[in-house]
Order: C-alpha cells, then sequence, then structure tokens
C-alpha cells in the first residue's frame, strides 16, 4: 500500500489552497500512482506555534497534537505541499508543521503545488526545498505552479485547470510514484 498526503498549508480565511487542494487530489486520485490520497488541511490540524521541549530528533513527544501530526505524516509514502506564497516565501505555518517532526519526514517524496500571482508560487516552492532537503526529503523537479489563480476559481471557488496544469501534475504525479519506491528501503520504522 502507499499513500500520498496532500498537505494544504495556508491557513488564513479566504484562502484558495483547499481549491487547489481538491482539484490536485482529484488528478491525483485518476492518476492511480497511489493507493490512497488523502487531503491534511493545517487550519484543521491547528497545531500551536512550536510547544514541545525536546528536539523533534528524539521523538519524544509531550503532546497529544504532536504525537497526532507524527503519526499522521509517518503513515504517508510521498507529498504534495500545497503552497501560496507570502513576501517571496513559503508561509509559517508550513514551516511549524514540518518543524515539529524529523525522522517522519524522511525518506519520503515530496511534490509543489504552488500559487499566487504572476510569480505562481515559485519562489516559496523554491525556498523551501532547503528545508526539506534538510530532513532527507526529496523534492521531485516536476511541479505545478498556479499564476494568478484566483483567475482560475469558479463562482463556487472551485478551481478550473487549463492543460498547462494538468500536464504538469500528471509529470509531478509520475515522479512521486517512482521516487517513493526507489526511497522505500531507506524509510525507517515510524516514529513513536
Amino acid at each position: 500500500m502507499s499513500k500520498l498526503e496532500i498537505i494544504v498549508a495556508s491557513t488564513r480565511p479566504g484562502r484558495v489552497g483547499p481549491s487547489v487542494a481538491h482539484w490536485i487530489e482529484s488528478e491525483a486520485t485518476a492518476h492511480g500512482g497511489f493507493d490512497e490520497v488523502e487531503v491534511v488541511d493545517l487550519a484543521e490540524v491547528n497545531l500551536p506555534f512550536m510547544n514541545e521541549p525536546n528536539h523533534p530528533r528524539l521523538g519524544r513527544y509531550t503532546h497529544q497534537h504532536t504525537r497526532d501530526w507524527s503519526a499522521k505524516v509517518a503513515e504517508a509514502d510521498a507529498f504534495v505541499f500545497v503552497m501560496p506564497e507570502y513576501n517571496y516565501g513559503y508561509n509559517a505555518e508550513l514551516k511549524n508543521a514540518i518543524d515539529y517532526l524529523h525522522v517522519e519526514w524522511q525518506y519520503k517524496p515530496v511534490g509543489m503545488v504552488s500559487y499566487g500571482g504572476v510569480s505562481a508560487g515559485t519562489r516559496a516552492a523554491q525556498m523551501i526545498k532547503q528545508v526539506v532537503t534538510t530532513l532527507k526529503m526529496t523534492p521531485v523537479p516536476e511541479a505545478v505552479s498556479i499564476p494568478f489563480v484566483n483567475q482560475l476559481l469558479d463562482e463556487d471557488r472551485r478551481l478550473v485547470p487549463n492543460d498547462v496544469m494538468t500536464g504538469s501534475a500528471k509529470a509531478m504525479l509520475d515522479e512521486l510514484v517512482r521516487v517513493a519506491e526507489a526511497l522505500r528501503p531507506l524509510r525507517a520504522p515510524a516514529a513513536p
């Protein structure tokens, strides 16, 4: 069994992230490369700003919210970060969610679905690669970059993709499947 988790990074009111995530979820489900596809919304996870007393590499979590987050991340084989760009970078909630854990991220690929205005969130996607590689994650080069994302929402705020987005999603998902399988022997047992 293989599982893809699509993490919605933005938590602010009026955000576009859930619309983008539901689109990429439908693409991933239709793709069929993963046995299970799940959207994980950081607004629902609702992690406080890092409040664990021990370094995450130790896995000695004192709070239930951290143990729950650990279990959620540990069960995945690959990730897609659905992320906006804030001031040329990734948002604090995503960085906080990443920093809570350590071993749970290791040897898993991550794809970036970024969105925004003219830059399509590409600066944020590029910047976060330094963070994820430090945790032994493998960012795949194939990505989905969505410029002027608000122009692609219908009256119900559903994302209406174009051919470039659909083609990019397929390429990213193909590579996530390939890399997830290649890294499988390296993955450590799930953290406690």
